[in-house]
């Protein structure tokens, strides 16, 4: 198991949503922090409340993980913030709304890089340092959409399946090398973050009517607060569990797509529309 107090993590997409509570639960927990995301505002936010409550050291690094040069930047700005930095949490994520014949390839690949490629890249540039360390652990954020696969998510899950292959690879080789750098990959259900909310539409999508809609359905159904989402990915740490899955939602999703790995669809469409308009009422 890694031990949260004493250790000192890093979390990429801290400044709002699952990062946000992550860093909040961590400091909470004893554990130092570097802390990363394109919004600094938000940011200075999160370190000022934690500085509040705890004595925790906080350093906050304007990174765009969509950019390797960044990431590797904030590798080596965080290690040498914090020598015994043990925690890599690659967290940060964005959404993108749209059928695949209404979202561009620049569109794709926009997400792709910070999805799949800002996972990849920030596990590399920690890696080495981790593997120094007495225990280690890296946290990937994939998604239940790593795992299903509904119409209109054709970028974010072809990027959340690749988090999810990349980070059962890789863990299987960590302990064949017989590494102290344990992984684990996470995959939430609906968490009540504004990820729907500041997700961008497909170039092909001409009104908004359907931007409403998303917002509105993913609304009704996300039922796991961010607290309680970051409360189960530092209990999988502690635990040292290989898959964490977040929400009943998530775990239903799981276990309906083994049983019915080709036609589970037809099942969670009926599913999830019966759960809108029940909280709808």
């Amino acid at each position: 198991m890694t031990a949260i107090s004493g250790s000192a993590a890093a979390v990429t997409g801290a400044a709002s949503g699952i990062g946000r509570a992550l860093a909040l639960e961590l400091a909470a927990r004893g554990c130092d922090l570097a802390l990363a995301d394109r919004d600094e505002a938000g940011l200075q936010q999160v370190a000022a409340e934690i500085g509040k409550a705890h004595k925790r050291k906080v350093t906050i690094h304007c990174v765009d993980v969509g950019e390797p040069a960044q990431i590797q930047e904030f590798a080596d700005a965080a290690i040498a913030a914090h020598p015994e930095l043990n925690i890599v949490i690659n967290n940060a994520g964005v959404a993108l709304l749209g059928a695949f014949n209404e979202v561009d390839q620049a569109q794709m690949e926009w997400l792709i890089n910070i999805n799949f490629w800002g996972v990849v890249h920030g596990t590399r540039a920690f890696l080495p340092h981790l593997s120094k360390q007495p225990e280690a652990h890296i946290v990937n954020l994939s998604s239940i959409f790593g795992i299903v696969a509904p119409p209109g998510q054709t970028a974010y899950c072809a990027a959340k399946f690749a988090v999810r292959g990349f980070s059962e690879s890789l863990r299987h080789e960590l302990a064949m090398a017989n590494s102290p750098v344990k992984l684990s990959v996470v995959h939430p259900g609906g968490v009540l973050t504004n990820i729907v909310r500041n997700s961008r539409t497909g170039n092909g999508i001409a009104d908004n009517a359907r931007r409403a809609e998303s917002i509105e359905r993913f609304d009704a159904i996300a039922r796991t607060t961010p607290p309680a989402a970051a409360q189960r990915i530092i209990l999988g740490i502690e635990k040292n569990q290989p898959r964490i899955l977040i929400g009943n939602d998530a775990k239903f999703m799981d276990l309906l797509q083994r049983f019915r790995p080709a036609t589970y669809w037809a099942v969670l469409a009926k599913r999830i529309g019966r759960v809108a308009e029940e909280k709808g009422k």
